[in-house]
Order: C-alpha cells, then sequence, then structure tokens
C-alpha cells in the first residue's frame, strides 16, 4: 500500500492470494485513497472458481486474469486499460 502511494504506478497487477492482507481487501484499500481511485488493477489469482471474477470486480478491479497467466493476453489487457 505504501509502496503503490508513493510510486503512483500506472497500472496494478494484484495477487488475490497474499499472505497477511488478502488482494480483495489491497484492493479495496486502494480504492478508498483518493490518488489512487484511477490506478487500474488487475487482479491475478490461481482459484478460477465460478463469482471469483464478480467478486475482484466487485472489490475494484478492473480486469480479472486466472493463473496461469497468457503472457499475449496480459499485454493486451495492460495495452487497453493504459
Amino acid at each position: 500500500m505504501a509502496l503503490a502511494k508513493s510510486d503512483r504506478p500506472d497500472l496494478i497487477l494484484m495477487d488475490i492470494q497474499k499472505p497477511v492482507m488478502d488482494g480483495l481487501e489491497a484492493i479495496a484499500q486502494i480504492r478508498l485513497a483518493p490518488s489512487m481511485i484511477n490506478i487500474p488493477i488487475i487482479a491475478l489469482t490461481a482459484l478460477a472458481m465460478e463469482g471469483d471474477r464478480d467478486r475482484c470486480l466487485a472489490a475494484g478491479a478492473n480486469e480479472y486474469m486466472s493463473k496461469p497467466i497468457k503472457l499475449k493476453q496480459l499485454d493486451l489487457l495492460v495495452q487497453q486499460l493504459l
């Protein structure tokens, strides 16, 4: 969170399964910060269960991709969001 606030990235790739704070909570926290509300976020997860995409988008992610990630798909998605 502190790094995102200080570095102001053009885009965030957020892993949903993280220790301490899961990615959904991190996305929600990022969206609360006025300076980061418009930064595109792509949620990445190894879990591809029904409803995961909806939960990620509801938390504030712009897009969702399940692992394994195909580089061409990620590149296209990044280009669309930037």
